[in-house]
C-alpha cells in the first residue's frame, strides 16, 4: 500500500469524524494507531516509521486547521500513556510524565507526534471528546464517559480496523426530564 493513500485515507475518517463530532476549538480527539496492522499484520509486529508518519500527517493537518488538540496513544509498552501538545496538557490539567516513545515501545505513530508537536508532552490519561481506533489499539479508556459510535464510509485503513466515536453529554434525571437537543 502506498504511503499517500495511507494519508487519505486517514484524512477520510478524520474529516468525517470531525463532522459527525461537532468538535469545537480546544476540544480534544485521541487517536490509537498500529502501522502493524495498517500493513495487514499482527498488532505490535511489524511498527513502521513511515506509516505511523503517513498517519500522522493525515490525521494533524484537520485537527490542527480547526484548533482541536490531538492526544496520540502509545502502545501497552508505555501503558497507553499519550502525547500532546504540552499546551493541551496544560489547559486540562493533565498531570504530565516523563517518557519518550520509540518506535518498539510506544508505536511509531506516537514517534511522528513526538517528533512534530511544537512542545510535545507525554500524560497517563485524558478524557477526549472523540476519537479514532487504528487496527483495535483500544483507546476507549481515554474517551469521556459516553461514547457513542460514529459509523465512518471508510471502515479500514490499508488493512486495519478502524473505530471511531464521540461523547455527549450524560443524561440525569428520570421520566420527567427534559434534554437540550443540540447537546445529544
Amino acid at each position: 500500500m502506498e504511503l499517500e493513500e495511507i494519508r487519505e485515507q486517514a484524512r477520510e475518517v478524520v474529516m468525517e469524524l470531525l463532522e459527525a463530532a461537532k468538535l469545537k476549538r480546544g476540544d480534544l480527539m485521541v487517536v490509537g494507531c498500529s502501522s502493524s496492522e495498517i500493513l495487514s499484520e499482527r498488532i505490535g509486529t511489524h511498527s513502521s516509521r513511515e506509516v505511523g508518519e503517513a498517519v500522522f500527517q493525515g490525521i494533524y493537518g484537520g485537527l490542527k486547521e480547526r484548533g482541536i488538540y490531538l492526544a496520540c496513544q502509545c502502545c501497552e509498552h508505555l501503558n497507553r500513556a499519550l502525547i500532546l501538545e504540552k499546551e493541551a496538557a496544560e489547559k486540562y490539567g493533565f498531570e504530565e510524565v516523563n517518557v519518550v516513545p520509540q518506535l518498539k515501545a510506544g508505536g511509531s505513530f506516537a514517534v511522528a507526534a513526538y517528533q512534530h508537536f511544537e512542545h510535545p508532552a507525554a500524560v497517563e490519561e485524558v478524557r477526549a471528546d472523540a476519537g479514532i481506533d487504528i487496527g483495535d489499539t483500544l483507546i476507549g479508556m481515554h474517551l469521556k464517559k459516553v461514547a457513542v459510535p460514529v459509523r465512518t464510509a471508510r471502515k479500514s485503513i490499508g488493512g486495519a480496523h478502524v473505530v471511531c466515536a464521540r461523547t455527549r453529554l450524560k443524561f440525569v434525571g428520570g421520566e420527567r426530564a427534559v434534554y437540550n437537543p443540540e447537546l445529544l
